[in-house]
């Protein structure tokens, strides 16, 4: 059953949808549908005529189905499903809010818990967990916007000071690849701080043009956003950058196991892997196993290396269910690997383009298999929660 969530953490709104809605290119298209109807806004006379021609059909091999947005309660949401597969990237439905909201109810779902999403949601705290923990990460720092507007000279200075050109800046709690830019000069890092604390939805075309920003592309408004440091191959032997996925398990006593599958190469055409080149078939490069060595030994010596560092990864962030890792990995001349852990995504997406999918295929899972395993631990987990307490 297709459920829609719109709205913010502190009011979630849940709609039953029809598949011809589901069917629209983006969440924002659906929410136009939402709201036109519930403005009360008349279905177009074709589509009532079409409904009405094609009822002999529908009513025999399509069921009861809604031709309608329907609002619904958790309440009854619990009363409609035994389970949550909860297939959203970023806010309201990955930092722990939803979740919370689920557990309230009893319904189990896929991915991490409360705490671990309220913590993988947010960057800076992310990175700051993982370098307490002895990980490697980018330096970084929060920027505001009430620094900013206090004295925008002093902000872009003390800026610059820390972060030489070329460094990253990035919104610190949205979904992966969204507004993630190489700012390489001054002018780009004005255009970046008007446009992330623009007041209005539109995005001003000086600045848009000034980051060559897509027809379209996301770019959020926030009071923050985190700035880092460039990784790059700081004199490696061999430098790339990589996307591991993992699946969790309980053992025979209860105990959680991590899965950590063969992380897959990703290869940017622009300064920065963009959400295109992630999720849209056709779009991305991504060479699944990544390529750390021309010799077979060598090459799985690394990236048991790198397995071993993302595992670390989900133990400190307590991550559970599934989760991709995104990170760069040098090789040195003298072997030793380095891996430099770049953001974690507590629920990945899951289009037909990901190369999650080709990782668990060489783990030997069919997509059917590993979508299952993510629903069944999920109804496990609700179950030992409930009996103990």
């Amino acid at each position: 059953m297709p459920v829609f969530l719109t709205g913010s953490s502190a009011e979630f709104r849940l709609y039953v949808l029809p598949i011809n809605v589901m069917l629209k290119d983006n969440a924002d298209d659906i929410r136009e549908k939402i709201e036109h109807h519930e403005a009360g806004h008349e279905t177009h006379p074709i589509l009532e005529r079409i409904r009405r021609e094609a009822e002999g059909i529908t009513s025999t091999y399509a069921g009861p189905a809604a031709t309608q947005p329907r609002r619904v309660t958790f309440e009854e949401l619990a009363g409609m499903v035994d389970e949550v597969f909860i297939a959203l990237h970023g806010r309201p439905g990955e930092d722990g809010a939803l979740q919370q909201q689920l557990e309230q109810f009893g319904l189990p779902y896929n991915g991490s818990g409360v705490a671990s999403s309220q913590v993988t949601i947010n960057k800076f705290d992310t990175n700051r967990r993982l370098r307490e923990a002895g990980l490697r990460v980018a330096e970084h720092r929060m920027a505001t916007r009430l620094e900013w507007a206090a004295d925008p000279e002093n902000f872009f200075r003390g800026l610059e000071t820390q972060f030489p050109y070329p460094f990253i800046a990035k919104p610190a709690d949205d979904g992966c690849s969204s507004a993630v830019k190489k700012i390489k000069t001054r002018a780009e890092l004005e255009a970046f701080t008007r446009l992330i604390f623009r007041d209005q939805e539109e995005l001003m075309p000086a600045e848009a043009t000034t980051l060559s920003l897509g027809f379209k592309e996301e770019f959020p408004r926030k009071e923050a956003f985190l700035v880092e440091t460039l990784i790059d191959r700081d004199g490696a032997a061999h430098f790339l950058e990589v996307t591991g996925g993992l699946l969790t398990h309980w053992g025979p006593n209860g105990e959680l196991e991590i899965e950590v599958f063969e992380a897959s190469e990703a290869l940017a055409t622009g300064e920065v892997l963009s959400l295109e080149e992630k999720f849209l078939a056709g779009e991305g490069q991504n060479i699944t196993p990544a390529r750390y060595a021309p010799e077979a030994a060598e090459r799985q010596r690394i990236s048991e290396e790198v397995k071993r560092e993302l595992r670390r990864v989900a133990e400190i962030l307590h991550i559970q269910g599934y989760a991709r890792i995104d990170a760069f990995v040098r090789v040195r001349a003298n072997g030793a690997v380095e891996v430099l852990i770049i953001e974690v995504n507590s629920l990945p997406g899951m289009t037909p383009a990901t190369c999650i999918f080709h990782q668990t295929a060489l783990a030997g899972y069919t997509p059917y298999q590993f979508i299952d395993q993510i629903l069944e631990f999920g109804k496990q987990r609700t179950a030992q929660q409930t009996a103990a307490g």
